[in-house]
């Protein structure tokens, strides 16, 4: 080894503390990388593999009825590689041992045997071979315990049959089975099965004919095109609209976590690496100002800029393996444990984690420029360093008095406290880059809590003040304001009031949407829309209310017409103003009078949706009722709803906060820590002669003490406003139709995150006491400043 590294590796066993504490960040920063990218990386691999396996679709629709003679004609468009034609339709189930009402879609099978392998993954069991053999999806077996040979009963087209479990089964169109017009799943009380084509064209009378189609398409084509095509030859038979994988809800809600990943991804290892960046800067530039006249000796025995930029470069590099390796190893641990959750809550038959080589090149290359932007300044200043101008001391600083060291405000401060000031106000920009990355550790801390926050207030708002029924009701068709008063005589109603719903697309220019036209009771209390102020608003008779996520995507405000197409009975088109927007978390959607909904279709008073509060008491007896009701489709639990809301999200709101609070406060300590050993380094004559002047251990322990608290105390407002930015950040990118996180934050969630960045300063100067109070005065004082 020669001289430099000789020097270099007594350096790295010198200065292994702070060396430690920067690999720490940096370790963070990969770790996060590496998890969330591997995720994002092992769950679209999945994805592909299992929608292209199992021939998962590109377009999707439904419609009323159709001949199978159509299909031809559809194969036949432009793009279109296969065609999957089946029959579709809502049932009630009843479980042995289940008492709350559950609803299910049932779907028929291939009619050709041999197409059912390519379309469904078998778990277990068999494929049926009985007209009253069904298969079922993962989800609702494992949640209600069924397994091949289980019974269970059906209502399908109002009839009840017994229908025996022949096999469990996965399915790409339903890795996230969700009922329709719920925002989370709901596994216990919604399933899927799959049964023979003819007994289930027997019980719809659906021989021949069709009302739900899948197509895949050719690799070139565009689902647009196919789209266009495809609604003007199922125009005449009750076509709701074709879409593509966009608006097919499973799809949508695993390409939501997907995007969530990179988002995550990019944040936190940004936040994390560039901490590190930050902190390896602050050691390097006080490592070159304590060797600047060791640097201008060795340039003057003729060691080359180069060769020196090279040694300290080494330094950085060194903290970059450091900090890299475990970071690896960290990122893939977790990446791991969260793909095992992935596992269990999206259904694939197979999750294919690994950390591909190309990722450990980039976290690798992420650790190399981290070090290389935190090294970059101070090794170039050592390359560019005159040896003459080198081994010259460096002129003393010029001091003035600064606006804080006014007569009048150190008046009221100790000697202690003044002293403190002055440190901190004399080396600006150092004391700000330290507020700032403690700052930054206080915003994650948190960004970490509002989101526990604002699920609790999406909770509270969606579930009490907008949706505040204990049952929605669904009925399989339009009827007539009177089953209002059937529903009131049940037992334990106490109110219930009527809706109607009617699949529309709204279109303004080139942009549309494709969803339901709620129409509301008149000054309902049961379901409410809120405005912008959370306050109920009546529906209106002459105009749209449209949630405010959906009314910006539209392009459109309050007084702008939109085009309604009704995309059933008649299928009227209508161009009505917008009369207000409604503030929702959760989906989109649009709403009018109930009465004046029925008069733009040309109905009579009907309604096909009920909101009823019940006795809580008599719940069991009113389900049991509903269940007796052929013409009701399917029931919806408002408790179950906010159940499967919580549990939907808690898991990974709880995971993410304990991650994001133990690294911010990681970052605490390694910042504050850093700052400490600097401080000692460049004050360690300063404090020697006070101990020699007489100051005992615990007045000069108390100045470096003061410096840090002061530091961190100061770090707490731009805490705040980075906290918040984080907030708002997160805000914005997590924006879907499927949900939008309001930005909230809390007093609690500023308190908190005080709490942890003080207690990180106070572990911070815990670990420093031992090597302040152990100073070898001589040494101290013998040093050159």
């Amino acid at each position: 080894m020669n001289a430099l590294q000789l020097k270099l590796g007594r350096e790295l066993a010198q200065m292994k503390g702070q060396i430690a504490a920067i690999a720490t960040v940096l370790a963070i920063g990969i770790a996060m990388w590496v998890m969330s990218i591997s995720n994002y990386q092992s769950l679209s691999r999945t994805q592909a593999r299992f929608y292209a396996e199992y021939d998962f679709g590109h377009v999707f629709t439904q419609l009323t009825r159709a001949p199978q003679t159509l299909l031809p004609a559809i194969a036949a468009i432009p793009g279109v590689a296969r065609v999957h034609a089946r029959i579709s339709a809502e049932a009630r189930l009843q479980v042995d041992g289940y008492a709350d009402s559950v609803t299910a879609r049932i779907v028929s099978l291939p009619m050709q045997s041999q197409d059912l392998a390519g379309r469904l993954f078998l778990r277990s069991g068999a494929f049926p071979q009985q007209d009253d053999e069904v298969l079922l999806i993962e989800a609702f077996a494992d949640a209600h315990d069924l397994r091949r040979g289980d019974q269970l009963y059906a209502v399908i087209n109002g009839r009840q049959q017994r229908l025996q479990v022949a096999g469990i089964v996965l399915s790409p169109e339903f890795i996230y089975p969700i009922r329709p017009g719920d925002v989370f799943p709901d596994f216990a009380r919604y399933g899927v099965l799959w049964m023979r084509h003819e007994p289930l064209a027997r019980a719809f009378d659906m021989f021949g004919a069709f009302n739900d189609l899948s197509l895949s398409l050719q690799r070139e084509a565009r689902s647009e095109d196919v789209i266009e095509q495809l609604d003007r030859l199922l125009d005449n038979y009750g076509n709701v609209g074709a879409h593509g994988r966009e608006l097919q809800v499973s799809d949508r809600f695993l390409s939501d976590e997907l995007q969530q990943l990179q988002v995550m991804a990019r944040l936190f290892g940004g936040i994390f690496l560039g901490v590190a960046a930050f902190l390896l800067n602050i050691v390097l530039a006080r490592m070159l100002q304590s060797q600047r006249e060791l640097i201008g000796l060795l340039k003057a025995f003729g060691y080359r800029g180069l060769e020196l930029a090279r040694h300290y470069g080494g330094f950085a590099l060194a903290i970059a393996v450091a900090g890299a390796l475990p970071g690896l190893l960290l990122g893939a641990w977790m990446g791991s444990g969260l793909a095992r959750l992935y596992a269990e809550f999206y259904r694939f038959p197979y999750l294919d984690w690994q950390l591909s080589p190309g990722l450990i090149w980039q976290a690798l290359l992420f650790a190399l420029l981290t070090a290389a932007t935190g090294a970059a300044a101070a090794v170039y200043r050592c390359y560019r360093l005159p040896p003459a101008e080198a081994m010259r001391p460096e002129p003393p600083p010029r001091y003035h008095r600064s606006v804080l060291e006014s007569p009048r405000l150190l008046h009221w401060l100790d000697l202690r406290a003044r002293m403190i000031l002055r440190t901190l106000v004399r080396r600006p920009w150092r004391s700000a880059l330290s507020v700032f990355g403690i700052g930054l550790a206080a915003g994650i801390l948190i960004m970490s809590r509002f989101q526990a926050a604002a699920v609790e207030h999406m909770v509270n708002v969606q579930f009490g003040l907008a949706q505040r029924d204990d049952l929605s009701i669904i009925l399989s068709h339009p009827r007539t304001l009177r089953f209002a008063e059937e529903l009131a005589t049940l037992p334990g109603v106490m109110a219930v009031e009527v809706g109607r719903t009617v699949p529309v697309k709204l279109r303004n220019g080139h942009r549309q949407w494709q969803g339901a036209l709620t129409g509301l009771p008149a000054s309902g209390q049961l379901r409410r829309v809120l405005n912008n102020e959370l306050q109920p608003i009546n529906p209106p008779e002459h105009g749209l209310l449209l949630t405010g996520f959906l009314a910006a995507s539209l392009a459109l405000r309050v007084g702008d017409e939109v085009e309604v197409e009704v995309l059933d009975g008649a299928r009227q088109r209508l161009r009505l103003p917008l009369a207000g927007t409604v503030d929702e978390y959760l989906g989109v959607s649009a709403y009018s009078e109930r009465n004046a909904l029925n008069r733009w279709l040309g109905e009579d008073a009907l309604g096909n949706r009920a909101w009823v509060a019940l006795a809580e008491a008599q719940r069991g007896d009113l389900l049991e009722a509903l269940r007796a009701r052929p013409v009701i489709a399917s029931i919806s639990d408002r408790q179950a709803m906010v159940s499967s809301f919580r549990r939907t999200l808690a898991e990974g709101i709880l995971t993410f906060t304990l991650i994001a609070s133990l690294m911010a406060a990681s970052v605490a300590i390694g910042v504050v820590y850093n700052a400490a050993r600097i401080t000692l380094a460049e004050r360690g004559r300063e404090l020697a002669s006070l101990r020699v002047l007489g100051y005992t251990r615990q007045e000069v322990r108390a100045l470096l003490q003061g410096e840090l608290l002061s530091l961190s105390l100061l770090a707490l407002l731009p805490g705040i406003a980075i906290g918040y930015a984080l907030c708002a950040w997160i805000v914005f990118n997590f924006q879907s139709e499927l949900y939008r996180i309001p930005l909230l934050t809390t007093p609690a969630a500023y308190g908190l995150s005080g709490l942890i960045v003080l207690s990180a300063t106070a572990a911070s100067m815990v670990l420093v006491r031992r090597r302040l109070d152990g100073m070898d005065l001589i040494e101290a004082l013998k040093a050159r400043d």
